[in-house]
């Protein structure tokens, strides 16, 4: 009997992440398959609904909307501040990223996209916020949530 991936199965999944022009943005071929538990919200929605179903050996190829992966690029999580505002150690390049500290809330990652001779311009959006993805997915190992 076939045993397809189900919710609160562990699964081991290698990928390879697209943009829609066809250019990789990431690959399990570099570090090994990913391993997840369907329905902990470990990986991105549309990911995760593509596994369900799928049996051991199972290849696909699938795109997921923007809304089903990191959401739409909002212009209100970019900012300008003043390079004097930054610690004095850091030497802003684009495409830098920086953990950035509030009080009362978790840390989180701003990439700089713009340096001007004052300022350098601050997005908090994920990097692949707005962009729809293509996955190639094959199904490599499922652990069940439970024996039968």
């Amino acid at each position: 009997m076939v045993q397809h991936a189900k919710a609160g199965d562990t699964v081991k999944v290698h990928y390879t992440g697209k943009y829609s022009d066809g250019s990789v943005f990431d690959s399990s071929k570099n570090h090994g398959p990913i391993e997840f538990k369907l329905g902990d919200s470990m990986v991105i929605a549309g990911f995760e609904q593509a596994v369900l179903g799928m049996a051991i050996g199972d290849k696909k190829t699938i795109t997921i909307t923007h809304e089903n992966a990191y959401g739409p690029h909002l212009p209100e999580l970019i900012s300008n501040i003043k390079k004097t505002e930054l610690p004095p150690h850091i030497n802003p390049e684009l495409g830098q990223q920086l953990e950035v500290s509030q009080p009362d809330a978790p840390p989180f990652i701003v990439t700089i996209t713009h340096i001007m001779e004052e300022e350098v311009t601050l997005d908090a959006n994920h990097p692949l916020a707005g962009k729809d993805l293509t996955f190639e997915i094959e199904l490599v190992d499922i652990k069940p949530s439970h024996t039968s």
